[in-house]
């Protein structure tokens, strides 16, 4: 029988706003990447540089690569979630991981 641990059932999301030919955020998709192999959470990636997200645009066109931590069920990612910015390693992101899935 499968058991959902509470880190499961507290799953996060992060959000990755990227664009192209940006170096900083490559490296930023590989240490997500590589915090993903050790821990579940949704992931999605938002290129702020394509048709239809003006409004991430305005907020990041000159601040790639962001991320956004917040829990699943919070809906759409917004403003207000937990971030980290430009240059950051795996363990700032499991600590951020942490204290969005503590709260």
């Amino acid at each position: 029988m499968f058991r959902a641990t509470s880190r499961l059932l507290n799953s996060s999301r992060i959000t990755l706003f990227t664009r192209v030919n940006c170096s900083l955020c490559d490296t930023a998709k590989s240490v997500v990447g590589n915090v993903k192999t050790n821990r579940p959470f949704a992931y999605q990636e938002i290129d702020v540089m394509q048709p239809g997200q003006e409004k991430w645009k305005s907020v990041y066109e000159f601040d790639t690569p962001v991320i956004h931590v917040e829990k699943i069920d919070v809906g759409e990612t917004s403003a207000s979630a937990l971030k980290l910015m430009h240059r950051f390693m795996e363990e700032d992101v499991s600590k951020l991981l942490d204290d969005v899935e503590r709260s």
